[in-house]
Order: C-alpha cells, then sequence, then structure tokens
C-alpha cells in the first residue's frame, strides 16, 4: 500500500525543528511509561522506536536525530531507565532508525508499506551489528525478533497509520 502524504524535511535552522524534536522526547517519556505498565511492554513494544521512525518519516532525520539522541538521556534521568550502560546502545539504534526513516521519506517522497518494512528491518540489521560490537553478545539483538516482533509490527503500521491521519498536515 503506498500513499501520497506531506512530507518535511526540517533543518537546524528551523525553530520547527527543535518545536517537534521536543514534542517526540515528550512522547518518547510518556509513552513508555503505558507500555511498561505491561510485563516486559518496553522489550516487546520498543515505543521510543515507533516514535523516531514516524517522526524521522514524516520532519525529516535531523529532527528525528535529535529526539533519538536525547530521549534516552531524558528517560534516564526522569524514571531512571534506559540504565546508562544501555543508553549508548539504544541511542545508535534510534540514530541509525532516524536516519534511514528520514532519507528515504526524503528520497522517495510517498509513504509505502514495503519502506517502512524495509527500514525497520535494515535499522534492526544495523543496530544489531552495532549492538553485538559493544556489547559482546548477540542475545540482545535476537530479542528485538523473538521477543520485540510485535514492536516491529507496531513501528510499522503504527507508523503508516499515523502517517495518513497526518496526511495533509
Amino acid at each position: 500500500m503506498t500513499t501520497n502524504v506531506k512530507l518535511y524535511t526540517l533543518h537546524y535552522s528551523e525553530a520547527q525543528t527543535y518545536l517537534w524534536a521536543a514534542a517526540f522526547i515528550v512522547a518518547n517519556t510518556l509513552l513508555p511509561q503505558l507500555f511498561h505498565l505491561i510485563p516486559q511492554g518496553g522489550i516487546i513494544f520498543a515505543p521510543l522506536s515507533f516514535v523516531i521512525l514516524a517522526g524521522s518519516y514524516k520532519f525529516g532525520w535531523k529532527t528525528g536525530l535529535l529526539a533519538a539522541l536525547l530521549s534516552p538521556v531524558v528517560n534516564n534521568l526522569i524514571w531512571g531507565s534506559p540504565l546508562w550502560d544501555v543508553i549508548p546502545v539504544m541511542a545508535i539504534k534510534l540514530a541509525v532508525l532516524a536516519f534511514a526513516a528520514g532519507l528515504t521519506a526524503q528520497y522517495f517522497k510517498k509513504v509505502d508499506l514495503m519502506l517502512l518494512i524495509g527500514i525497520v528491518l535494515m535499522t534492526e540489521l544495523l543496530g544489531g551489528i552495532a549492538e553485538w560490537t559493544l556489547t559482546g553478545g548477540i542475545a540482545a539483538t535476537m530479542a528485538d525478533f523473538t521477543i520485540g516482533w510485535p514492536g516491529l509490527l507496531l513501528q510499522v503500521f503504527g507508523t503508516y497509520m499515523i502517517l495518513q491521519m497526518t496526511k495533509y498536515k
């Protein structure tokens, strides 16, 4: 399913970049708290990734990158989670997602389920390699697929729905 959606490529010289990044950071601070009400909800659904994918696709990689790098830190400062030793891996994976989503949207200028699936899978591959390199283990990377598959589906279909709802905005 393909659709045309109004997409933006915001730059660091624009105030909107920082306003949207702040909105995504707030969403990334509150949304995980809802998912943490479900046992292992954060691991299963990866709500930070969902917000970064949707935001980066709609407003560009620069906006997404700000939110990707700051969201884990803000969450740690407010809620104590994720733990400090997890933040570098999480930030790298979210940054890869922000780049992939923003650049894909900028290049193709449309929303397509296959593009979103490709972004998520490519991000999991590259992010998994980074995680494996930094941690020396593959268990957490494999958990993204074995435990976290509902979150991968949420990223793809949730982003598609969000972008559809904001089609003309």
